[in-house]
């Protein structure tokens, strides 16, 4: 709940900083009220935005339904709803904001690995249920997603917006389309990283197969190299595998450890 609370803090900060740079005292007491706004909807209906964001679907599929009640039954959690999206690229992803009120989303992709593979990659969403990362990631996806959405508004501002305009709030809108953009980039990168060694480590505990897990890893990464899905990169960090087109660029930012490490340190792992 603490690292919610700092993204919480973050949004607002930047918020109420924007606010005072370009309207002073009044439009920072906009900001706190839009900020405010914000947080609470973000809390209870991020992942309601996540799940549409990515037209996902409520999923009847009997083997999907049965790994993950047995995975859910080994790991002492409620059975998470499951969504399937419909593209031909493997991943997979879990949201909500409690173990309670958690959701598991599999790609039409994802299916076509075998029984194995993808129990290996529903344990790992598990894991994320079970420790809880699930309420942090998707409110990473909401604000990161308002934050970039600022940098798009100043962006366009300095095309179409009043040429009396002076200096300063000029250096202004530059500074957001700077820095808005690499705020987003380090909200996800703070919360990702070791988050993804865990859920790894313990979906292979969950599942007592972390050959599969490895061995899926593997073929997401493949796939997602030549086969990218279209997306909002705000929500790169919630997959198990960024399922984006990657450069130099967003490589420097990744928001997961390298698969490569990810696949020896689960090949190294001993299941009694």
């Amino acid at each position: 709940m603490l690292d919610a609370l700092l993204l919480m803090g973050v949004l607002t900060g930047i918020l109420l900083g924007v606010g005072f740079l370009f309207f002073g005292v009044v439009g920072m007491t906009i900001a706190l009220v839009f900020a405010v706004f914000i947080n609470f909807f973000s809390y209870w209906y991020s992942d309601s935005i996540v799940l549409r964001m990515y037209n996902a679907k409520p999923s009847n599929d009997e083997k999907l339904n049965s790994i993950i009640r047995k995975l859910s039954m080994e790991a002492k959690i409620p059975k998470p709803r499951i969504y399937t999206v419909h593209t031909s690229v493997p991943n997979a992803f879990a949201t909500g904001r409690d173990p309670a009120h958690a959701a598991v989303v599999v790609t039409k992709g994802l299916l076509e690995l075998n029984d194995d593979e993808i129990e290996g990659v529903l344990a790992h969403e598990i894991a994320h249920i079970k420790h809880r990362d699930i309420l942090v990631s998707t409110l990473a996806a909401t604000i990161a997603g308002a934050i970039s959405y600022l940098a798009q508004i100043g962006y366009w501002s300095l095309f179409f917006g009043d040429n009396r305009r002076n200096d300063g709030n000029l250096l202004g809108f530059v500074l957001i389309i700077i820095f808005a953009p690499l705020a987003a980039l380090l909200i996800r990168l703070a919360i990702s990283r070791s988050r993804e060694y865990r859920a790894d480590r313990a979906g292979a505990v969950i599942s007592k197969k972390p050959r599969a897990l490895a061995s899926a890893l593997k073929k997401i990464s493949e796939t997602s190299l030549h086969n990218p899905m279209h997306g909002s990169s705000a929500t790169s960090h919630l997959w198990i595998v960024n399922p984006f087109r990657q450069d130099w660029f967003s490589n420097l930012f990744s928001t997961h450890p390298p698969v490569h490490e990810r696949i020896k340190k689960l090949m190294e792992m001993e299941i009694d």
